[in-house]
C-alpha cells in the first residue's frame, strides 16, 4: 500500500485499522494470518513473493516513485512492470545526473538493510574526471577526505584510464567503491582531491554488477542473485 514513511503517515491519520480498531499513532505488532488489517476500509495483505528488478537508470530520470513536477521517473522507465500486485520502490537513490545501476523492489526488509549504513553494502562506480589523478590523490580518497560533513570513510580507488600530459589537463576515467551514502559522496570526494566529475555512473551494488544491461534496460534478478543480496545484509554483515 505504501512506503514504511507513508504507512507511518497513514496509521497516524486514522486510515488504518486492526480488526475493526485504531491502532496507536506508533503502530503495533500483528499477526497476518489471524489480524484484519484494512487502510479506508480496504483489506491489506502482506506480499508473499517479493519482486526485485535491475535497471541502468538513464541520465536525467528521477530515482523515486512518482513525482511532483512529472519528471520521468524509474517506475516510467521500468512501465507496467512497476504497477499492479507488486508495488514496486527504487533502494537507495541516484542522482538524475548520474547514471547506472538501480535496484527496484517491493521487499521492504531487504531496501532497509541494503541502504543502512551499518551493513555497509558495497557501491562501485566509474568516473570521468578533469586532469589525472596521481598518487597523492588516490590514497587520500583511499584513507578518507574532509568534506563539509565530515571525513569519509576509506574507499576503494583505481585509476582506470588516464590521457598523456600535465595531472591539469586532459581526462582520466577512475573506479571507486565505497560504503556510504552521503549526498553527492562520490562527486564531492573527487572535487575535493582536485578533480571534477564529467560523468559518473554506478556498476556495482553489493553483490549485483550492472554488466552488459543497456541504458534504460531492466531485467528481473535470478534466485541465486537475491540469495546473495540476502546474505549480504545478513544480521552477521552488521558491523
Amino acid at each position: 500500500m505504501a512506503s514504511r514513511r507513508a504507512a507511518d503517515e497513514l496509521i497516524a491519520s486514522g486510515s488504518v485499522r486492526v480488526n475493526g480498531k485504531k491502532p496507536p499513532p506508533t503502530g503495533m505488532l500483528i499477526d497476518p494470518e489471524h489480524d484484519r488489517v484494512t487502510v479506508d476500509g480496504q483489506a491489506v495483505k502482506p506480499v508473499t513473493r517479493h519482486r526485485y528488478i535491475v535497471l541502468n537508470k538513464p541520465l536525467g530520470v528521477i530515482t523515486t516513485a512518482k513525482d511532483e513536477v512529472l519528471r520521468t521517473t524509474v517506475l516510467d522507465v521500468v512501465g507496467d512492470e512497476g504497477k499492479g500486485g507488486h508495488r514496486l520502490f527504487p533502494v537507495g537513490r541516484l542522482d538524475a545526473d548520474t547514471s547506472g545501476l538501480i535496484l527496484l523492489t517491493d521487499d521492504g526488509d531487504l531496501a532497509y538493510r541494503l541502504t543502512h549504513p551499518s551493513y555497509k553494502v558495497a557501491k562501485e562506480y566509474t568516473a570521468v574526471v578533469t586532469g589525472n589523478p596521481n598518487s597523492t590523490d588516490v590514497e587520500s580518497l583511499r584513507k578518507g577526505v574532509k568534506l563539509d560533513d565530515g571525513v569519509t570513510a576509506p574507499a576503494e580507488v583505481d585509476v582506470i584510464r588516464i590521457t598523456p600530459g600535465a595531472r591539469d589537463s586532459g581526462v582520466a576515467e577512475v573506479r571507486i567503491v565505497i560504503r556510504e551514502g552521503r549526498h553527492r559522496q562520490v562527486r564531492r570526494m573527487l572535487h575535493a582531491v582536485g578533480h571534477k566529475v564529467q560523468s559518473l555512473k554506478r556498476v556495482g551494488f553489493g553483490p549485483l554488477k550492472l554488466g552488459r544491461l543497456k541504458t534504460g534496460g531492466w531485467r528481473v534478478l535470478g534466485e541465486a542473485e537475491v540469495a546473495a543480496l540476502q546474505r549480504a545484509v545478513s544480521e552477521k554483515a552488521a558491523r
